[in-house]
């Protein structure tokens, strides 16, 4: 059997990405690409549906890859426009398509979106930096997803939407004082287990997302709107603040953490795709 291919859906435009590569960052397709390879030997393909249509080369398409993953987005879902629709059809193709699929932030709400919940504006304001005190639902605690994370914990995020409504059969595995953290969701043939933290995040790129933030805050205090941190900081003083859990501080402990999820499946070992990668991985090398 050869290598695992995944495929990465990238959530950003085009302007976006030079905006986080101006910024000292790597653009999110690549990045994520990068954070899988490193773990193991995997082959991803990059596709970009914000920025047009999504063609596979010939005799290709998602029933050829292993697993599917959506990256995070500066996008908003309610937004809509063609560069979103694109991902909502991609998400509804995969689940069709019963391809291993995992979210990751955008990747959560384009799916929930395509399975028929809703995403809005969290009222709330932004989660930016660190996601205070999650805790995990029952569910969240059998999820091998978490195995060996405590009941609360916090860790690396950054999103202003929330889910306002799930799905149908949607289980909740995780949440805190500002929603939704964590879930896995049946719809048609696959399966998607999704997060609201962030895979890609090393020192280089939380940095880039601080400064377009920044920039953006400048831009609307001089609208009269408040920064970033001034909107959301009474969403973190209503509860003690544990040291954040960094898991070794790293992205690479983040995204062992996704792998640990899905046991014995070779998929989910390389990608942290799926928890129940395991079915269609060995009907494929039957």
């Amino acid at each position: 059997m050869g290598q695992p291919s995944i495929l990465v859906i990238d959530g950003n435009r085009a302007a976006t990405r030079a905006q986080q590569v101006a910024a000292g960052g790597e653009p999110s397709g690549e990045g994520y690409a990068q954070v899988l390879q490193s773990l193991a030997a995997v082959s991803c393909d990059i596709v970009r549906p914000a920025d047009g249509e999504v063609r596979f080369a010939s005799g290709a398409g998602l029933a050829s890859y292993d697993g599917v993953a959506i990256t995070g987005s500066a996008l908003n879902v309610y937004d809509g426009g063609a560069h979103i629709e694109r991902q909502i059809e991609l998400a509804r193709a995969t689940f069709a398509a019963g391809v291993p699929f995992f979210g990751s932030c955008w990747g959560l709400q384009v799916a929930v979106s395509a399975a028929g919940g809703r995403v809005r504006r969290n009222p709330l304001g932004r989660e930016f930096g660190f996601a205070r005190r999650i805790e995990l639902a029952d569910a969240g605690r059998r999820h091998g997803m978490f195995t060996g994370k405590p009941p609360v914990f916090e860790a690396i995020t950054v999103h202003r939407d929330d889910i306002e409504q799930l799905p149908a059969g949607a289980v909740v595995l995780a949440s805190n004082d500002m929603g939704l953290q964590a879930i896995e969701l049946p719809h048609g043939a696959g399966t998607l287990t999704a997060d609201q933290r962030k895979l890609a995040h090393d020192a280089g790129h939380r940095a880039a997302l601080h400064c377009r933030a920044d920039r953006r805050a400048a831009v609307r205090r001089s609208r009269g709107a408040g920064s970033v941190c001034q909107r959301s900081a009474h969403t973190h003083a209503r509860s003690p603040r544990p040291a954040p859990d960094l898991e070794a501080r790293s992205w690479r402990g983040r995204a062992g953490g996704l792998m640990q999820a899905c046991g014995a499946a070779q998929l989910a070992r390389a990608a942290g795709v799926a928890v129940r990668a395991a079915a269609p991985l060995n009907r494929r090398a039957a």
